[in-house]
């Protein structure tokens, strides 16, 4: 989970699962593997971003930032809307 996009130790491929995301976030997709967001529309920053560079993404996810634990296996499918949590 990242709440600040400047101090985020995400690695390549590496899901960011963030409240929301603006321009300044866009770095991180550029390696991220998948985006998980706690808010935001079709036309939002960050799921533009991830359709551009086509990596799945997901939004509106009420409190992903509290269920996702760092580390935690995830699987996220943009065409569904989905986000499935592993162990």
């Amino acid at each position: 989970m990242v709440r600040d996009p400047s101090d985020a130790p995400l690695g390549p491929g590496d899901i960011l699962v963030a409240p929301t995301t603006d321009p300044g976030w866009t770095p991180l997709l550029l390696t991220a593997g998948g985006l998980v967001a706690e808010t935001g529309a079709v036309t939002a920053h960050g799921l533009t971003v991830a359709r551009e560079y086509g990596i799945p993404a997901v939004i509106c996810v009420p409190a992903a930032t509290t269920h996702i634990r760092e580390g935690q296996l995830i699987t996220v499918d943009g065409a569904a809307g989905t986000v499935t949590l592993g162990s």
